[in-house]
């Protein structure tokens, strides 16, 4: 009479064939949450990537461990697909392996996170009902196909070996795709992985080889074949020096929009104090942002350099162990002292690191502010303000130029403002909505500013200091916002990827005449716009910038990857992003923001941004360690 019990080894064949099924069935899922949709044809990229690997335990685990092995393997993927699938929700890229690393910095914003949990993310933690189910099976499961320990190792190498050369396979025809989302679905989350590392070992294995200076003549010459300015003109650039020995304030205004700027929602001004400061200064309404895994902090690192994220790591946590050449480092030569506030820990994004590769002089972090409980950072921006203000003046009445960078957090995702601190009243249509608690956020945002330019008027220092605002990045999340609702509430033109992008910059220089500059530009032109005007000779100080003077060009592009695919730029006519190659790419006008046919006049400038952006890569990384 036959028996229930199994041979030990057909007991860890059953987990085998199970996590195998449950692996490649969560790696599905996960392509749908990436994608909205599952390219059936590629499946077997991502049963290979599960072959290779269950293989490899197959033939390193002792038998009686295989069990186990396999469900802490499957247990350990399937977080690993949770947190992807997060991040893909909260960022809209799909993450790489030296994004998960950084998963310690998301966590700090709990609330963030957790509120773009979707019930379907917890698929990947079914296997419970699964596994009971397999326990049952086994229960009442009669005799099996007996395979020996040697057999069943060879059959795991037979088998890994094919994996692994279809793996390849795939690798290799499609490594050249610029985009990093058709790179990810053609090859499958876990391929994806493998090249994705591998690129990182190209670049760092070709810039190893490398010479700081050979590569800034290699970024120098490229400049002649893009013309910024068609008629340059015999001198110093228009209003070179116009602010020259002014103190300097930069706000960088978290997650914040260009669109709220002049709007009105039921006779309420969204923006009243930006609405004001925009009459009176420099106004460019056509600036995109172009940040990286860093997000806020890769914001702070271009304003301040210049210099393009590398997209593939947080340019804190990658390059805060370098000299950076900076804003903060050409004004110590002109005697001015260089601060930073941010009401949040320094250590969150590795802005310990950050500063001091900066050059700023002090950074004022959590334990300077009166925690009034605006959000999970802690204190309002009207106490980051307040304590500025009360630092700034002291350098004030010491006769010290300082520069000043103040990072807001009020208005950060998910967009809540305490009932006490509201200044506006949210319109019913829009209650319980993120749109509203965005609008009720930035208008937060925009009152804050307010009190530090009273501030700065009281104390006697605002005629005597450049403001510069702008914003780090997008807010509105796209899966919670349908661009028609966005138009018919506000009774605006909303395009989801080109409004989405648009973040606001305003400069104001005291003494000067402001206007709209409608010149494109993005957060790479911020710096090389200020120096202008601070009368500072980027070209004198041989300094390399990969940005542009706002105020001097009359014809632009700037680069951006990760929220978009590497390859996509804005120039003064288009926004373009590619497909598999620069002809299946796809283009929206930038005035009309309708969809642009014919983009092939272009494609000289696809082959320059990709060119410029391997060149800042490059730079950056052949930089002097601190």
């Amino acid at each position: 009479m036959d028996t229930f019990t199994l041979p030990s080894t057909q007991k860890s064949k059953t987990p085998l064939i199970a996590v195998f099924i449950l692996l490649v069935l969560k790696l599905v899922l996960l392509r749908y949450f990436f994608f909205n949709d599952i390219l059936w044809g590629r499946i077997s990229a991502d049963i290979a990537a599960v072959l290779v690997i269950l293989c490899l335990f197959e033939l390193i685990t002792p038998a009686r461990w295989k069990g186990p092995v396999y469900w802490i393997i499957n247990l350990i993927l399937s977080f690993t697909f949770f947190a992807s699938a997060l991040y893909f929700q909260h960022f809209n890229s799909v993450p790489t392996y030296s994004a998960l690393s950084e998963l310690k910095q998301v966590m700090k914003i709990k609330s963030s996170v957790q509120s773009t949990i979707e019930p379907a993310n917890f698929l990947f933690f079914v296997d419970v009902i699964i596994m009971a189910l397999i326990w049952l099976a086994n229960k009442f499961w009669g005799r099996r196909i007996h395979l020996t320990t040697s057999l069943r190792k060879r059959w795991a190498a037979l088998i890994g070996v094919v994996a692994l050369a279809l793996c390849a396979y795939y690798i290799r025809i499609d490594q050249s795709i610029n985009n990093e989302l058709l790179q990810a679905e053609n090859l499958g989350f876990l391929n994806y992985q493998v090249s994705a590392a591998m690129k990182i070992h190209n670049d760092n294995s070709v810039i190893a080889s490398g010479n700081l200076d050979e590569t800034v003549a290699k970024i120098e010459s490229p400049e002649e074949t893009f013309i910024y300015q068609k008629n340059m003109k015999a001198g110093q650039p228009s209003l070179f020096g116009s602010a020259k020995g002014k103190n300097v304030i930069v706000i960088q205004m978290e997650a914040f929009q260009n669109f709220p700027i002049h709007l009105s929602v039921d006779n309420q001004e969204i923006t009243p104090v930006l609405n004001k400061l925009a009459d009176e200064s420099f106004y460019f309404p056509n600036i995109f942002q172009q940040i990286g895994q860093g997000n806020t902090s890769d914001a702070e690192f271009m304003s301040n350099t210049s210099i393009y994220p590398t997209g593939t790591a947080a340019m804190s946590t990658a390059f805060g162990d370098r000299e950076l050449p900076s804003m903060p480092r050409l004004l110590e030569k002109r005697n001015y002292e260089a601060d930073t506030f941010h009401v949040n820990d320094v250590a969150f994004w590795d802005r310990s690191k950050l500063y001091p590769a900066l050059n700023f002089d002090h950074y004022y972090d959590k334990p300077s502010y009166k925690n009034d409980h605006f959000n999970e950072f802690g204190a309002s921006d009207e106490e980051l303000y307040k304590t500025g203000i009360q630092k700034l003046t002291d350098l004030h009445k010491q006769n010290k130029s300082f520069y000043a960078q103040f990072v807001t957090v009020s208005s950060h995702f998910p967009f809540r403002v305490p009932e006490d601190r509201m200044k506006m009243k949210i319109p019913d249509s829009l209650q319980g909505k993120q749109l509203g608690d965005y609008l009720a956020s930035v208008n937060y945002t925009d009152y804050a500013i307010g009190t530090l330019i009273d501030s700065l008027k009281a104390n006697g220092m605002w005629d005597d200091t450049v403001l510069v605002v702008y914003g780090d990045h997008f807010g509105l999340q796209p899966q919670d916002n349908d661009p028609a609702m966005i138009k018919s509430t506000l009774g605006i033109d909303y395009e989801p990827r080109l409004s989405r992008f648009n973040i606001p910059l305003l400069i104001h220089v005291p003494g000067v005449k402001g206007k709209v500059v409608d010149q494109v530009g993005g957060q790479v032109d911020i710096m090389p716009t200020l120096a202008n005007v601070l009368g500072i000779s980027l070209k004198d100080e041989k300094f390399v910038a990969f940005g542009h003077d706002l105020l001097n060009i009359d014809n632009n592009i700037v680069g951006m990857r990760y929220y978009l695919p590497t390859g996509s730029f804005f120039n003064n006519d288009i926004m373009y992003i590619p497909g598999k190659t620069f002809e299946d790419g796809t283009a929206i006008s930038i005035k009309t923001k309708q969809p642009v046919q014919d983009f092939s006049a272009y494609r000289k400038d696809y082959d320059y941004i990709l060119n410029q952006m391997k060149l800042s890569d490059e730079y950056v990384r052949l930089l002097p360690k601190r």
